[in-house]
């Protein structure tokens, strides 16, 4: 989700692997492995971006979401609708979006993720909901009939 391309994203979690087994030594056992884990694939995504804009100018992360085929399921369409509005929200807040909303992790092992207060946590999520809530109603596609085809 950070990425929004799937090559990316899988360099993502190798570089991700690699660094926490040179930092094996810096888990502390009996904390959660998951939050140490995403803690490391956020610090690594931001310096990638940080890399990817000065190699750039300033210029934007790749991504798009692309929808195959003329007939999508209507799941697919509605999560399509929501993952290019969700995509539009600026990237502090889709960040935390992706994880209190799809990873499910709590407001504060969010904050501990992204090293920031949990008010800030808190303040990204009602910002974003209420950017989400500016937009129409998601769009149902029209069913087909066999001759329409």
């Amino acid at each position: 989700m950070l990425s929004r391309n799937r090559h990316v994203a899988e360099d993502l979690v190798q570089t991700t692997c690699l660094r926490a087994l040179e930092r094996a030594a810096q888990y502390v056992a009996g904390t959660r492995m998951d939050l140490w884990l995403l803690s490391i694939l956020h610090s690594t995504w931001l310096n990638e971006v940080r890399a990817r804009r000065v190699r750039q100018g300033g210029g934007q992360t790749d991504g798009q979401m692309m929808l195959d085929g003329e007939y999508v399921a209507q799941t697919h369409v509605m999560a399509a609708q929501v993952i290019r509005r969700v995509d539009a929200l600026p990237e502090t807040q889709r960040e935390t979006v992706y994880l209190a909303y799809v990873e499910g992790l709590s407001y504060r092992d969010v904050a501990e993720i992204l090293q920031v207060p949990i008010a800030t946590v808190m303040s990204r999520l009602a910002t974003a909901r209420l950017k989400l809530a500016e937009y129409p109603p998601l769009q149902a596609v029209p069913k087909t009939t066999e001759g329409d085809r």
